[in-house]
C-alpha cells in the first residue's frame, strides 16, 4: 500500500467536510464522557450510538466512530487521576502516578500532561498508519497462538516486576487473577468450571466488574474510615499546566511510549491494556527516578496515555486491512461497518481507498478538538476534587452499580462487585499490588486458549514455543523483564559495599 499523496490530500479535504468535523467534535466528546464512567468503556459507547450511523454516509459513520474509541481513551484516565477509578481496562496504569499526583494537590497537572500525551501518542500513530498499514498487518498475521501465549506471559511478568521488593505478593496477586479467568464454561471442552451452580456465571465473571469493584469501591471503603475528618483537609489542585522541568522528564517517555503503543495496538486482541502496563513498566525500568514512580511521577502518566491512545489507532489497522477486529470496541465496529455494507479487507484500499484517508484525516484533526476539549474542560473536571467526601462517596458508589448494571443486566454482578470491594480494600490494607491481578484478570482466558491451541497443533510438544524467531525473542524479554529488579538491587548493593569500603579505608 504506497502511499498516495494527492489521496491523503483529498481525504484529509473529506475529513474538513463541516458535517464530518461536526462528528468528529461529537464522537470525540460522547467519547470522553463516557470514558470517565466506571464500566462504559468505548465498546459500549460505540455499541449504543450504532443506531444513529443508520442511514449515514459510510464514511461519516467511521469517522463518528473512531472519534468515539480514542475520545473514550482520553476519558478513562481522567476519573483514573481524580478518583482512583479507571474507567477502562486501558486507563488502569493512569491510577499508579496520576492518582497520587492528584493527592499532592496536582490534579490540573497530571490531567494536562495525560492530554498532551494522549495528543502526541495520537499523532505518532497516525504518522504510523499512514506508512505503515499494509507491512504491520502483514507482520501481525506471523503471530500464532504460541507468540500470542508468549506477548501475554510477557505482560505479565512485565508488571510483577513492578512489585520491587516485593515481588511475592505481586506473583500471588496475578495468580489469583488468572485462578478468576478460569471462572465459566472452558470454551475447548464445554465443561462447566467453579460456576458454583449459578448459571450467570458461565459466562465468566467481567473483567470490568472486577475493576470497578477494587479500585472504585475499593477506594471508597478505604476512605470511608476518614468521611467525617474537617474540611480543612481539602487537597487543591494545582497549577492547570506543566512546568518546563515535568515537560523535560515527560518527552522521551511519550515518543517512545506512542510508537510502543501503536505496535502492540496492530496485534488482534492485545489492546490498550497490554499497551499501557507495557509502556509503563519500560519507562519505570529506563528512568533514573524508579524509586518516584507510584508516587506522582509525572512520566508515568504520560507514558502508559500515550501508549493507550496510540493503540487505538493500531488496533484499526487489522480492522481495515484484514477484516480482524484488534480490540473489543473494533469488535463491534466491524460489525457496524459490515451493516453499513463497507466490506474490511486486503481490497478495501483500492476500493474504498478515499474512505480510509478520510479517516486517517479526521484521526489528524480530532486528536486536536480532544486536547482543546480536555483543556476546556480540565477547570470543571477539577472540581470533582472539592466535592465534599459525604457527597463524592455516595455518587461513585452510584456510578459503580449503574456501570456494572449495565455490562450484563445481571443483579449477581452486583454480590461480585461488592465482594471485590472487599478484596480491593483488602489489598490496600496488606499492600498487594493490584495491577498484576487486573491485567490477569483481563487476559487469562486469551492466554490459556492460545496455550491449549498450541498444544494440540504441536500434538502436546512444547517445542512449539520456541519455533519462531519471535517467540524466541519474547522468551528472552520475559527473562529480562523478571530478573532485571534482581540484577539493579545486586549492582546497587555493590555499589553502596564498594562505597562504605571506600570510606573506611580514608578512615
Amino acid at each position: 500500500m504506497g502511499v498516495d499523496i494527492q489521496t491523503l490530500m483529498e481525504g484529509f479535504k473529506t475529513a474538513m467536510q463541516p458535517m464530518n468535523l461536526l462528528w468528529v467534535l461529537v464522537g470525540g466528546f460522547l467519547g470522553t464522557v463516557v470514558g470517565m464512567l466506571p464500566g462504559l468503556g468505548p465498546a459500549t459507547a460505540v455499541a449504543v450510538l450504532i443506531p444513529i450511523t443508520f442511514g449515514m454516509d459510510p464514511t461519516s459513520a467511521l469517522i463518528l466512530m473512531a472519534a468515539i474509541y480514542y475520545g473514550a481513551m482520553y476519558g478513562g484516565s481522567r476519573s483514573s487521576i481524580l478518583l482512583n477509578t479507571p474507567g477502562d481496562g486501558s486507563a488502569i496504569a493512569a491510577t499508579f502516578d496520576g492518582y497520587p499526583m492528584s493527592q499532592q494537590g496536582r490534579a490540573g497537572q497530571a490531567l494536562a500532561m495525560s492530554a498532551i500525551a494522549s495528543l502526541i501518542g495520537g499523532v505518532i500513530a497516525v504518522i504510523g498508519f499512514i506508512f505503515l498499514a499494509k507491512p504491520l498487518a502483514e507482520f501481525a498475521l506471523q503471530f500464532g497462538p504460541a507468540e500470542y501465549f508468549l506477548l501475554m506471559v510477557f505482560t505479565l511478568s512485565a508488571i510483577v516486576s513492578l512489585s520491587k521488593g516485593n515481588m511475592v505478593k505481586g506473583f500471588i496477586s496475578m495468580s489469583v487473577g488468572l485462578l478468576l479467568s478460569t471462572v465459566g464454561v472452558d470454551l475447548q471442552s464445554g465443561v462447566y468450571r467453579f460456576t458454583m451452580g449459578i448459571p450467570q456465571l458461565s459466562e465468566g465473571i467481567d473483567f470490568l466488574v472486577i475493576i470497578i469493584g477494587i479500585y472504585a469501591v475499593g477506594e471508597v471503603l478505604y476512605n470511608l474510615v476518614s468521611i467525617d475528618k474537617p474540611k480543612g483537609d481539602k487537597k487543591s489542585v494545582g497549577k492547570k499546566w506543566i512546568t518546563k522541568d515535568q515537560w523535560k522528564v515527560s518527552k522521551w517517555p511519550i515518543l517512545r511510549s506512542g510508537p510502543l503503543g501503536f505496535l502492540i495496538g496492530v496485534l488482534p486482541g492485545a489492546g490498550g491494556s497490554i499497551a499501557s502496563m507495557l509502556s509503563y513498566t519500560t519507562e519505570r525500568q529506563l528512568s533514573k527516578r524508579q524509586d518516584q514512580f507510584g508516587k506522582g511521577a509525572v512520566e508515568g502518566v504520560a507514558a502508559p496515555e500515550s501508549a493507550n491512545n496510540a493503540a487505538s489507532v493500531g488496533a484499526l489497522i487489522p480492522l481495515l486491512t484484514m477484516g480482524i477486529p484488534g480490540s473489543g470496541t473494533t469488535a463491534v465496529m466491524l460489525g457496524a461497518i459490515i451493516m453499513l455494507g463497507v466490506q474490511p479487507g486486503p481490497l478495501l484500499f483500492q476500493h474504498n481507498g478515499d474512505m480510509v484517508w478520510s479517516l486517517v484525516g479526521s484521526m489528524f484533526i480530532g486528536n486536536i478538538f480532544l486536547v482543546l476539549i480536555n483543556i476546556l474542560l480540565l477547570g470543571l473536571l477539577v472540581k470533582i476534587l472539592d466535592t465534599p467526601a459525604k457527597i463524592l462517596y455516595p455518587v461513585i458508589f452510584v456510578l459503580s452499580f449503574i456501570g456494572t448494571y449495565t455490562l450484563n443486566y445481571s443483579i449477581i454482578d452486583f454480590y461480585i462487585l461488592l465482594l471485590f470491594g472487599v478484596v480491593g480494600l483488602a489489598m490496600k490494607i496488606y499492600k498487594f499490588p493490584i495491577a498484576p491481578l487486573i491485567l490477569a484478570v483481563i487476559v487469562g482466558s486469551d492466554m490459556e486458549q492460545n496455550f491449549r491451541k498450541s498444544l494440540v497443533s504441536s500434538d502436546g510438544s512444547l517445542g512449539i514455543f520456541f519455533e519462531s524467531t519471535v517467540s524466541v525473542v519474547l522468551l528472552i524479554l520475559t527473562i529480562l523483564s523478571i530478573s532485571y529488579p534482581f540484577i539493579t538491587e545486586m549492582i546497587q548493593k555493590r555499589r553502596k559495599t564498594q562505597d562504605t569500603a571506600g570510606n573506611h579505608h580514608e578512615l
